[in-house]
């Protein structure tokens, strides 16, 4: 079977890349083109390739030795350094689907489309460009829908010739990016906001803007500030009182403490008063400090409930798995600040019991609340010393106020630039 000399960029996106040998390198996530006044196509120069450990790497199109059978084979000289997007690069899948260009075709009157994919040919041996462009056409004085998981996109399709598309360079302000969220579906949190962290700013706030609140809440939590602050300035203010109240209690904190007191004051007015008050309180820590860190959502039970009510509880999918190691157990109000504290039960020790017995009979009493002003050096100093993963915290009364976990912690420690990676050289 001879090689395809043109691929349909959404439909290359999710193949498997192999080496000569049969061996899997990667997954493609994105195609990589240039414009440029010498040439009269954009060029295609390469693809981003997802490699092991969610790395995002740049193959040049120069060592694609064939695209078929549902598979892309390369020449094996993969280049493991981390892609880093080029100021005259575009991509196509995260920038060029959804755009809004206008279409004039031969003979008939230009007409308002969308993007919803590009066929790249084979023009030359191992060289590629954009050649054939497929739309969607948007009736005059319409908008194309932007939710097509709501329904079906309305509009005719057409398969149009690239020079008879004008915009495709020229990013709208309410461009689209289900079609970009589609192609990374499958991607945890924290590998979502790599990618999203990558584009353009303009790009970046769509594509965040996009998702759910949940989801939005998930992939701040995993940006860096600036980028957290640059977002939720983006968002009407209604919608980022959501998010923040999706977000863990502590990363919303931190978010917060970066804003003036005025956009505090506002977000918080809209909150839940319940939320707003959680919030309010650990704004009052400082950011050093056992309060500073912790989050206010915990699992607590009271001693009465079963060990089986416990399981059931830290099965829940939203649970970190630090937070899901450790049941606080505490007399009522069970919401922090709560009634007495009484000691935790270890996730292990909730599956060694039987279901039917009480929380309350298999308390560990001997790990000792921390202080909201206790400092970040004993709290690791606990946290290696019992080799736990999260900690209590209390105040002068016991009546538990929070949980600080190792995962905070961390991320506490490690420089702030430390999701960063751009101290590697970019791609060649």
């Amino acid at each position: 079977m001879s090689q395809q000399t043109r691929v349909f960029v959404a439909r290359l996106a999710g193949l498997a890349v192999f080496d000569p040998m049969g061996d899997q390198v990667g997954v493609v996530r994105d195609v990589v083109v240039t414009f440029s006044a010498a040439r009269r196509h954009p060029h295609a120069v390469g693809m981003v390739v997802e490699v092991a450990g969610r790395r995002r790497v740049f193959v040049p199109m120069t060592r694609v030795t064939s695209i078929d059978g549902g598979q892309v084979i390369t020449t094996g000289l993969v280049n493991m350094r981390r892609f880093e997007q080029r100021p005259s690069e575009v991509l196509v899948v995260a920038e060029l689907f959804e755009r809004d260009v206008s279409v004039h075709e031969i003979d008939e009157e230009p007409y308002a489309a969308t993007v919803e994919d590009v066929a790249i040919e084979k023009v030359r041996m191992r060289e590629w460009s954009i050649e054939k462009v497929f739309v969607r056409k948007v009736a005059p004085g319409e908008r194309q829908t932007r939710f097509p998981r709501l329904g079906r996109r309305r509009g005719e399709t057409r398969l149009v010739e690239i020079d008879e598309v004008t915009g495709l360079r020229a990013s709208t302000p309410d461009q689209g990016a289900d079609l970009l969220l589609e192609n990374y579906d499958d991607l945890k949190a924290a590998d979502l906001a790599e990618v999203i962290r990558d584009l353009q700013p303009s790009r970046r706030i769509q594509v965040a803007s996009a998702l759910g609140n949940e989801k939005l809440a998930d992939v701040l939590e995993e940006l860096p500030e600036e980028e957290q602050v640059e977002i939720l300035a983006a968002l009407d203010s209604d919608r980022a009182a959501d998010v923040l109240e999706a977000m863990q209690p502590d990363d919303a904190a931190d978010l917060l403490s970066e804003l003036t007191p005025e956009a505090q004051e506002r977000y918080l007015r809209l909150m839940e008063p319940d939320d707003a008050a959680d919030l309010r309180r650990l704004l009052t820590y400082d950011e050093d400090t056992a309060g500073g860190l912790m989050t206010t959502e915990p699992v607590i039970l009271p001693p009465e409930a079963t060990i089986a009510e416990a399981l059931a509880v830290v099965r829940r999918v939203e649970l970190s798995t630090a937070l899901a190691a450790m049941v606080y157990v505490c007399r009522a109000p069970l919401e922090t600040p709560t009634g007495r504290f009484l000691g935790v039960v270890h996730i292990q020790k909730l599956l060694r019991e039987p279901p039917h017995e009480a929380v309350g009979s298999i308390i560990d009493k001997d790990i000792e609340a921390l202080l909201p002003t206790a400092s970040v050096g004993t709290i690791t100093r606990e946290l290696a010393t019992y080799n736990l993963v999260s900690l209590p915290v209390a105040d002068e009364e016991n009546h538990l106020l929070g949980a600080v976990t190792v995962d905070d912690v961390l991320d506490h420690l490690l420089p702030q630039d430390w999701r960063d990676e751009r101290q590697e050289e970019t791609h060649g």
